[in-house]
């Protein structure tokens, strides 16, 4: 028995708001009605991503294009047939209940909103078409909805009533349908025929309340109305369908109303994401959940009689609402129109969707295209695994053994699943804070952070920098004192917004950071308002979140702490960012949506396109035959992306003896410079062909090419969530653990015991250097091997010229030793590619690059103080060392050399001995 059947124990029915083609002949809507769910509820947004993301209804749309119909009647040709065959699934459960449960809903066009002739008719006219009797008609709860509701019930139809937020909602409601069936039962007809559910919206009161309570700083009111709202309307329900006038349509058969709860997925995500389950089982109630409040409900779910409980407590907190000067009454009857605008956006986008989707099949179009080659036949026995093991499913059910017998950091590291839709819900906030920045007169905005929290920001600031409406923003991600000192030179601190961002919270680089800026800030501002040009991203309970409210940040954004860093793009690490910007969140993820439905498990990477299976597939399979450098050329504006991707795969799979080596920003050559280990990746937007002809080349000599075609920058929102999923399969193949980091503590160990020597004694060793020159380089290369890989490590600051001197190099390096190779400036890349580093086969020869700073800068020992016992300079100088300490202890090859004061000549002077 499932916590799902214990809820029909309760009184409660469990529906799934969710359908498409794959998941019903997949047989996994036939499983999770095995596992007690009792219904099914579409809509338009999820006919959408199915349609556009998948190839569910290619054949049949290719069918239906040539038969000249309208986009809508393609549509409804495609979602009556869904319709009919998850009711056929349902009946046994309708027939049971004797018609009390087991349906499947199917809207109105929403166009029809606040027309009630039309509304009739077209109910009408559906529930005809789809010919079941456990077909129920969704119809809003609108002024012109609720006539149209009593009429069609007096008609015996089965009526879905949505878009209800508020008491006065229910009330009409009720009154429609009571008044229905008492025409039904005049006009002689039957009122047990008829039956209806009043679906009462959740999520979107907490999501428009707690926006308001955020703005006047009452937080314990949080997250509280949308289920009080809810208590309040389950015991008017109770009231309602007793007394007389009830009892006698009751005693001719007919049904009570049954109260639905919609809008169940946490739009927070330091919600529980049972919040909207757990605290609403009673009898005669049906929650309507997404498959992933399913999921979770089903794993980690209660299942108890609560929707009487705490009754007093709900009348509580709304009248504390109302003292606060928070009008509930206004805010739902808000929602109900947003909620029509929001039914009809969906709609009229899947009508784009399908002219859209008709026209890429035309013309044979595709996301992924893969020349493998030789490797087509070990990527098609990959395929097959995953079918055969289930593993897309298990992955989205969060069985940890698709990796590892243990569930130690992956059962708690995959929120990132879910982070698309949740964090739809946090638009709102997000948008807010970029506005008032605005409004306050902030022109630039400073990221303080390494690794995951500044490598996604980085990307969507530089490719979406040309067009946005935001602010400028640059990333901090360098303790080099000559950056710090740039930087600090570069901004006005009045007009600067820092974003300070950590997971962990306790991070040294971003905390020494925020100690120097504070510091910084409050010369100019004064400490009082110091605070407010802060921001901080971190997990529930860090040091970060305990210094914001010390400090009295501006904004606090508490992630999801179920997400690793590196999987964190699009959670709020990535999405503070982007909002600063101006970069368009709902069009960015809509695509990660999209992408998310595309990777659904019912849409199986061998028989569908599931395309984080297929990639997953070809980089797991192609590693283990040894093509492990996987090489990235990139549309120009999409160049960052590169980074980002780097520390995904790099992190995640260099581990126990195994590794994908990710090499990025390594301009493109002929065939004959590379060796026999590469896979190249193309990332290519629809408007460039500038780098066809050189991928043409390496396929045509034998290299697997994939190219993924992106019709704009926006189709990176889809992108963040395939090379997330692509990873956590290829970690499948592996037999690695994806999610977490063994190796990456050993320089930050190293690191600190030289920092605590050097406060101690107040110097720190210079370490051992080889003598600059290309011939002692020379020398440390005769140890490579074919299938090794050159990493040059540069902690140095990151200047143009440096990046030029460096690039330089590395053609070099690689053209004469066809080599991949790797660049990173230090202690960035620690946080990226070091996991790497350490934890692979060890087949890395390490080249790191030192310099002497022209400046010194001082790190507060704590914000607002002016006492430091460290500097910048001997910071960058410990984590060099304890880095190269780090890779020795692991066996690795290293060579260091010490540029002096002029690194950019230094690197140019090894460049003539080595060509």
């Amino acid at each position: 028995m499932t916590k799902a059947h214990q809820l029909i124990d309760l009184g409660q029915s469990i529906w799934l708001d969710y359908i498409r083609r794959a998941f019903i002949e997949s047989g996994e809507l036939q499983d999770v009605i095995d596992k007690g769910v009792r219904g099914v509820t579409s809509n338009p947004a999820i006919f959408e991503k199915a349609i556009a993301g998948s190839s569910d209804y290619d054949d049949a749309l290719r069918r239906l294009a040539n038969t000249d119909r309208s986009a809508e009647a393609i549509y409804e040709a495609l979602a009556i047939e869904d319709i009919q065959r998850a009711a056929d699934h349902l009946r046994p459960v309708y027939d049971a209940t004797d018609g009390s449960d087991g349906f499947v809903s199917l809207e109105v066009s929403p166009d029809l909103a606040h027309d009630t002739e039309g509304t009739i008719a077209e109910a009408k006219r559906l529930f005809a078409a789809v010919d079941r009797p456990n077909v129920m008609i969704k119809v809003p709860a609108t002024p012109a909805g609720i006539p149209a509701i009593e009429a069609l019930i007096a008609q015996g139809l089965n009526i879905n009533v949505t878009l209800m937020f508020s008491l006065d909602h229910y009330d009409a409601v009720a009154e429609a349908y009571i008044s229905g069936l008492e025409k039904l039962v005049a006009n002689g007809g039957d009122p047990a025929q008829a039956a209806s559910v009043a679906s009462f919206f959740l999520s979107r009161i907490d999501v428009a309340v707690d926006e308001k309570l955020e703005e006047k700083g009452i937080t314990e009111l949080q997250g509280k109305i949308a289920i009080a709202n809810a208590k309040v309307t389950y015991q008017r329900y109770q009231e309602t369908f007793a007394g007389g006038r009830w009892e006698a349509l009751a005693e001719q058969g007919a049904r009570v109303q049954r109260v639905l709860w919609a809008s169940t997925s946490t739009k927070n995500p330091a919600y529980p994401d049972t919040m909207y389950v757990d605290n609403l089982i009673g009898p005669d109630t049906v929650n309507t959940v997404p498959p992933k409040t399913l999921s979770a409900f089903l794993d980690h779910g209660t299942a108890a009689p609560t929707v009487t409980e705490g009754l007093d407590e709900a009348r509580a907190h709304l009248e504390r609402l109302a003292e606060v000067g928070i009008d509930l009454d206004e805010i739902t009857e808000a929602l109900q129109e947003e909620g029509v605008e929001k039914f009809a956006k969906p709609f009229n986008s899947l009508m784009k969707t399908i002219e859209e989707k008709i026209e890429q099949l035309q013309s044979d179009g595709t996301l992924l295209e893969a020349r493998l080659g030789d490797y087509q036949g070990t990527v098609d026995e990959g395929l097959n695994l995953l079918k055969q093991e289930n593993v897309m499913a298990r992955i989205w059910d969060q069985d940890h053994t698709v990796w590892k017998p243990e569930p130690e950091e992956i059962t708690n590291r995959l929120g990132w699943l879910r982070m698309p839709d949740v964090m739809a819900g946090s638009l709102a906030r997000l948008e807010a804070l970029a506005e008032t920045v605005r409004e306050d007169g902030y022109e630039q905005a400073v990221l303080l952070g390494m690794g995951g929290s500044s490598l996604a920001p980085e990307v969507l600031s530089n490719v979406f920098a040309d067009d946005h409406h935001g602010l400028r923003l640059t990333v901090l991600d360098s303790t080099h004192p000559d950056t710090v000192t740039a930087y600090a030179a570069a901004i006005d601190v009045r007009q600067t917004l820092f974003v300070v961002s950590t997971k962990s919270g306790t991070t040294v680089e971003t905390l020494s950071f925020f100690k120097y800026f504070y510091n910084q800030v409050s010369e100019v501002v004064g400490a009082e308002a110091a605070g407010h040009h802060f921001v901080a991203i971190t997990d529930p309970g860090s040091r970060l979140e305990k210094l914001a409210q010390d400090y009295r940040f501006r904004d606090t954004f508490l992630n999801d702490p179920e997400i690793g860093g590196r999987y964190s793009v699009l959670s709020y690490f990535g999405l503070v960012p982007a909002a600063l910007v101006g970069v368009d969140l709902a069009r960015l993820l809509d695509q990660a949506q999209l992408m998310a439905r595309n990777n659904d498990s019912c849409n199986c990477p061998r028989d569908g396109n599931n395309y984080g299976g297929q990639l997953g597939a070809i980089l797991g399979q192609l590693a283990k035959a040894g093509r492990d450098k996987v090489t990235f050329i990139t549309s120009a504006e999409l160049a960052n992306f590169g980074d980002w991707v780097e520390q995904l795969i790099a992190e995640s799979t260099g581990k126990s003896g195994v590794g994908i080596v990710p090499v990025v920003g390594e301009p493109v050559g002929d065939p004959g410079v590379y060796g026999d280990d590469r896979l190249f990746v193309h990332l290519r937007l629809d408007d460039d062909s500038s780098q066809d002809a050189a991928l043409a080349a390496l396929a045509e000599a034998g290299y697997p090419v994939i190219t993924l075609h992106l019709a704009d920058r926006y189709a990176l929102g889809a992108q963040f969530f395939l090379w997330e999923m692509a990873t956590a399969v290829a970690g499948h193949f592996l037999a690695i653990h994806p999610f977490n980091q063994p190796n990456v503590e050993a320089a930050k160990v190293l690191a600190r015991q030289m920092l605590e020597d050097y406060q101690r004694k107040g110097e720190l060793s210079a370490g051992e250097t080889a003598a600059l020159s290309a011939s002692t380089l020379q020398d440390f290369l005769d140890g490579a091997e074919p299938g090794d890989y050159l990493a040059l490590q540069a902690y140095v600051q990151p200047t143009s010229e440096a990046e030029a001197a460096l690039q330089g190099l590395r053609l070099v390096l690689r053209d004469r030793t066809r080599l991949a190779t790797t660049l990173g400036y230090g202690p960035r890349f620690l946080h990226s590619t070091g996991q790497l580093h350490k934890g692979d086969a060890g087949n890395g020869l390490f080249i790191q690059f030192v310099d002497e700073p022209e400046s010194e800068v001082a790190i507060p020992d704590q914000a607002g103080s002016s006492a430091s016992s460290s500097t910048f300079g001997v910071l960058i100088r410990a984590q060099a060392l304890g880095d190269a300490q780090a890779l020795r202890d692991a066996g690795r090859q290293v060579i260091r050399f010490n540029l002096g004061p002029e690194p950019v000549a230094a690197l140019e002077s090894l460049w003539p001995g080595l060509a």
